[in-house]
């Protein structure tokens, strides 16, 4: 399998990055989080059997987080607009994702890797989608990547996931679902993202954090909207 792994993130920023963490946290420690949750996520893709690892990036990456990867920049236009370019980087099957997932693992991803592992007309779907459960998505797979499949999706709504699977289904592709992940955008993500990967450099750093907070600043959950039912749609 000729897969390209793409993760879009940008540079961690005190006050560009992850601000929806303050309070409780302050801008630096957001910042200092959001890197940590990057850093993450790009060693996860190590392990994942690739042709090509790609970092699309808004800023300069670490050395670090940039080993093992081919540094692109991000396109300009709206996140649709982002995300659709990194379609015309991969000349095979395509499989997209953030930096807000570090409880991801490598099985996590078993499913599309076993399908597109067999040679197409054989696979049984064409694109994969990662629900978030916030009605984002954290991954997006092409096994043909087409930017038109992502142009003039509305992104960062409770309907951006269903949009964008109705988006695929309406192109005639099979839609595979990939397990419903929590993005980290609030502090409470945080802790329910580190409660999913103990023991890693992540939830460490979210222990060390909360352990320094006041308990009357902790939030028990974070905000919610209506977001579909992504059980139902198997």
């Amino acid at each position: 399998m000729k897969l390209t792994v793409a993760v879009i993130a940008k540079e961690c920023v005190p006050g560009r990055v992850k601000t929806r963490l303050t309070p409780p946290l302050d801008m630096e420690q957001a910042a200092a989080l959001a890197q940590t949750s990057l850093s993450q996520t790009l060693e996860t893709m190590r392990s994942v059997p690739a042709a090509r690892r790609l970092l699309v990036f808004d800023g300069t990456p670490h050395p670090g987080d940039a080993a093992g990867f081919e540094v692109f920049a991000q396109s300009a236009g709206g996140l649709d607009e982002r995300l659709a370019a990194i379609c015309a980087l991969a000349d095979g099957p395509l499989l997209i994702l953030g930096m807000d997932t570090p409880q991801l693992c490598r099985d996590q991803l078993a499913p599309l890797l076993s399908d597109w592992a067999t040679p197409a007309p054989v696979l049984s779907h064409g694109a994969w989608l990662g629900p978030a459960s916030d009605g984002g998505f954290w991954a997006l797979g092409l096994y043909r990547p087409d930017g038109g499949l992502l142009r003039g999706v509305e992104m960062s709504t409770s309907q951006t996931g269903a949009q964008q699977l109705d988006r695929l289904v309406s192109a005639g592709l099979d839609v595979g679902l990939l397990p419903v992940l929590t993005d980290v955008d609030y502090f409470a993500d945080a802790m329910a993202a580190a409660r999913e990967c103990s023991g890693t450099p992540f939830a460490l750093a979210v222990e060390r954090l909360r352990m320094g907070l006041p308990a009357a600043g902790l939030p028990l959950v974070a905000p919610s909207g209506a977001v579909p039912t992504w059980g139902a749609l198997r």
